[in-house]
């Protein structure tokens, strides 16, 4: 199985806020907007895997900004880390100025997926190699953010959690 990048599962879903997308303030209903970086991510973690995948878990949710009615809403999304059956992928939201086209950053997600067969049975996945910055600073943090996640739904013991001790020694 040959070692991707991060690039290679890019995904960018470009959609406009409609009315029956918002709520009583006139913008995007929060759900509406994890649909669609689920969405996003789901391809990106597909296109990593090459297999079929399941969300596994929501690991994090910031919404940092309005998305207003008429906005130009961009979802990237891209693997962060893959790990033996799962991947990380990390999810970027934007909207579009609608004078200027400028772009801002509005709000971050990191989802969970894991690859499965076609009876639902998790499947080994590619190795991810970072390749910017960003992607290492992504990739690093991926192993932090799981073994912190098995260390609370206690699957995994303090003294396994390597990444950890370094902020609590």
């Amino acid at each position: 199985m040959e070692p991707k990048t991060p690039e290679q599962s890019k995904t960018t879903l470009t959609d406009m806020v409609l009315p029956g997308e918002t709520n009583p303030l006139g913008n995007l209903f929060g759900g509406e907007l994890l649909a669609r970086m689920d969405r996003a991510a789901a391809i990106a973690a597909r296109r990593h895997s090459t297999r079929i995948v399941v969300t596994a878990s929501v690991n994090h949710v910031a919404f940092n900004k309005a998305v207003p009615l008429d906005s130009v809403v961009t979802v990237e999304a891209k693997v962060s880390r893959a790990f033996n059956t799962s991947m990380e992928v990390f999810i970027d939201a934007w909207i579009e100025d609608r004078k200027s086209g400028e772009r801002t950053k509005a709000n971050e997600g990191i989802y969970t997926f894991v690859a499965v067969d076609e009876t639902g049975k998790p499947v080994k996945v590619p190795e991810l190699i970072p390749e910017t910055n960003l992607e290492k600073e992504r990739f690093a943090a991926a192993l932090r953010r799981k073994q912190l996640s098995l260390l609370l739904s206690g699957k995994m013991k303090p003294s396994e959690a390597t990444e950890l001790k370094a902020f609590f020694i």
